[in-house]
């Protein structure tokens, strides 16, 4: 199977693009292509062994092409956390939203594409096991497990702000910390399971719904918690100790 069509590694599809000119769409194609050529090239060579220039001359394109779509090496297949931080900004700022059923929205829509993805492929069980390839790329690779990190510090840095603007705290009192960390621990959830149930065994809709349920459970244990904090406190100066 090509990896050519792995949408999974991608941002989920702006609604925009229905309406999108040409010169946005050239451009959003572009993106498209330069991700998935690189996708393929990392898993079949391993990332360290791939240049980005080998990258643009296999697009047709300039290496500094590149680094004007994707400004490192590591973002050609990890840019699906700007999308998640951009989810999580919406969803955690919206008054009265509570912060686990926020988190869980934004896990659902993205398990939602991957499983629709892999019920589209012609083999789900091989389409499984890349994507689980996929994962052990990730973390066998020393400079793509250090962009997770950081981008994972950026966004639970991200949450606890908005966490702490809504309770009348500062970003870093330890309530809206510890909220935050516990948040984004829902998505390793999310990604332990899919590798524990991409096992062959089970249909595209019997992992979503395993998965499901796990991130659920999950979801239960922190929300006491996270629910505890007083969000959408009027602004009485408390967040100035």
């Amino acid at each position: 199977m090509s990896s050519r069509t792995v949408t999974w590694t991608a941002p989920p599809a702006d609604p925009a693009a229905a309406t999108e000119g040409l010169r946005e769409r050239k451009k959003r194609l572009l993106r498209q292509q330069l991700s998935d050529t690189a996708t393929e090239m990392f898993m079949a060579r391993g990332f360290d062994a791939v240049r980005v220039t080998e990258i643009a001359e296999a697009c047709g394109v300039s290496e500094k092409t590149v680094y004007n779509y994707f400004p490192t090496k590591e973002s050609l297949i990890l840019d699906r956390w700007d999308a998640t931080m951009a989810s999580l900004r919406t969803a955690l700022a919206e008054p009265g939203s509570a912060p686990v059923e926020a988190a869980l929205r934004i896990l659902a829509d993205e398990l939602g594409g991957l499983t629709a993805w892999l019920a589209r492929q012609q083999d789900p069980v091989q389409a499984g096991r890349t994507v689980v390839r996929f994962g052990d790329m990730l973390r066998g690779t020393a400079a793509l497990r250090a962009h997770q990190r950081d981008m994972a510090d950026q966004l639970v840095a991200v949450a606890a702000e908005i966490l702490a603007a809504r309770a009348g705290l500062r970003p870093d009192d330890p309530e809206p910390q510890i909220a935050a960390t516990a948040l984004l621990g829902l998505w390793e959830v999310q990604f332990g399971r899919l590798r524990k149930y991409l096992d062959g065994s089970r249909t595209p809709a019997q992992v979503h719904e395993a998965v499901t349920a796990d991130v659920e459970r999950a979801a239960r244990v922190i929300a006491a918690g996270l629910n505890s904090l007083a969000l959408d406190a009027c602004a009485d100066g408390s967040g100035d100790r």
